[in-house]
């Protein structure tokens, strides 16, 4: 089995995140530093991450989170931020499905299926996601237009050289002067604050309110519910996923 599968199955972390743990050296098997697609046998090798014995999980589990805004998504804090399991009290061991950013609340799926995470993360599945957009002032009809169609983003951060990207299409419905919903299927660094900034306005608010079937719906900032067996089921299916 490749290194990253099994860490990910123990719900560790994703695949990808998986990968660049062990490329940072943050990963042993059997006492020595593990690489990148290195193949293990799980009933034989020892795998640590952090010192910590990283141990496989049968069970596979699927959380619906509302990440308030103020923590990170990322599972660990450091003394400056805190992260989502200060927040989350779940027995087995969870990771987040994709990021929202420190002043985004929103959907988060939070799991142990790392089979999920990939057809969540990887860009070629093209699944939605619908956020909720307030603006400071007014946002005009021609700056939605602009956002609908496509619009030209830089992705670069600090002293990057520009990194120009046009966005794809997106589904955009106003709900008043200073707010609208708008529908991605794809998920660049901030992008809707970046888009916003494009059209020359700033965003007041974020929140993600779904991710393909499955809606935030009344559920509190921090708080969290088990995924139902229908919202899991319609999810696989529309992600294509083998049972």
């Amino acid at each position: 089995m490749k290194l990253q599968k099994y860490m990910s199955g123990a719900g560790i972390c994703s695949r990808r995140k998986a990968e660049e743990y062990i490329g940072q050296g943050r990963v042993e098997v059997n006492g020595k530093t593990a690489h990148i697609g290195q193949v293990i046998d799980p009933e034989k090798d020892t795998v640590k991450f952090h010192n910590d014995i990283v141990k496989a999980q049968n069970d596979l589990v699927y959380y619906v989170f509302h990440k308030p805004r103020g923590i990170v998504t990322t599972c660990k804090s450091d003394e400056k931020q805190m992260g989502i399991l200060d927040v989350v009290d779940i027995k087995e061991r969870v990771f987040p499905i994709g990021r929202l950013d420190k002043e985004t609340n929103g959907l988060i799926i939070l799991t142990n299926d790392g089979r999920l995470s990939n057809y969540l993360i990887h860009p070629k599945y093209q699944h939605e996601k619908e956020y909720l957009v307030e603006v400071y002032g007014k946002i005009t009809d021609r700056a939605l237009d602009m956002m609908q169609s496509g619009i030209k983003i830089d992705l670069s951060r600090g002293s990057e050289h520009k990194k120009i990207y046009k966005t794809q299409p997106a589904a955009i419905e106003r709900l008043s002067s200073s707010r609208f919903r708008i529908t991605l299927k794809e998920g660049k660094n901030r992008q809707i604050r970046r888009m916003v900034k494009a059209v020359g306005s700033d965003i007041k608010r974020l929140s993600r309110v779904r991710i393909e079937n499955i809606r935030l719906g009344k559920l509190a900032e921090g708080d969290w519910r088990p995924m139902s067996r229908k919202e899991k089921e319609n999810l696989f299916e529309r992600l294509k996923i083998k049972k």
